[in-house]
């Protein structure tokens, strides 16, 4: 069965490490928040000027003031910080952060990334993708691993602009968590009942798999 999207960012949490400086794109990647590890220190940073992002807020600890870069109410924990967007871009060019968290459209062999537009629909603009795809070198990307038509987002080539080039490794999708080495995809894991074949057929990519693929372990 495929993950849903809270099942998706709980595998990516367990890709966290004690003392890291996480960013969080919009979409599914902003639900990795809900499980950070019970004792683990995360900080999470948001490009509109927030270090210390918590879990999303209940209605009794709502500050509508208080938002991420997506716009969502959130929550601060004990030490967070406030200060400017150039502060916050800074950060991020800089490399000061130890993992980014992204959302996309599609994600190719070459590790190209295509996450902020699709022609013909009205766009806001790209947001700081740019900025977290050039200035991380840890990035997992969380996605669908095919359109409402079956379509493949998995692909030889990107067909859509390009957010960012050679820069993406890791792919956490409903189906399977993929890392791409070596101008292909690798079938790392499964998700819990996902056949290996239904991972192949919506795989339009090139993709080795090993003799033994592993599910996926959610908790």
């Amino acid at each position: 069965m495929a993950l849903s999207r809270e099942q998706i960012a709980q595998r990516v949490s367990q890709e966290l490490q004690d003392g890291f400086y996480v960013n969080l794109g919009i979409g599914i990647p902003t639900l990795v928040a809900n499980y950070i590890p019970d004792g683990m220190e995360v900080m999470l940073q948001s490009e509109n000027g927030l270090l210390g992002m918590g879990e999303f807020p209940t209605e009794e600890n709502l500050d509508p003031d208080l938002i991420n870069a997506g716009k969502q109410t959130v929550t601060a924990v004990t030490g967070a910080s406030y200060f400017s967007s150039a502060e916050s871009f800074a950060m991020i060019r800089g490399g000061h952060v130890d993992l980014t968290v992204l959302g996309a459209f599609e994600v190719d062999v070459n590790g190209n990334i295509a996450s902020w537009m699709i022609p013909g629909k009205l766009i806001k603009g790209m947001g700081g993708a740019m900025d977290l795809v050039a200035g991380a070198d840890n990035i997992i990307v969380t996605m669908m691993h095919a359109d409402k038509k079956g379509n493949s987002k998995i692909l030889p080539e990107c067909t859509l602009p390009l957010t960012g080039v050679g820069c993406i490794k890791k792919v956490v999708t409903d189906l399977a968590y993929l890392e791409i080495r070596d101008g292909k995809f690798h079938l790392v894991e499964r998700a819990p009942g996902v056949s290996v074949q239904e991972i192949i057929e919506k795989t339009a990519a090139e993709l080795v798999v090993p003799a033994e693929v592993p599910e996926m372990t959610l908790s």
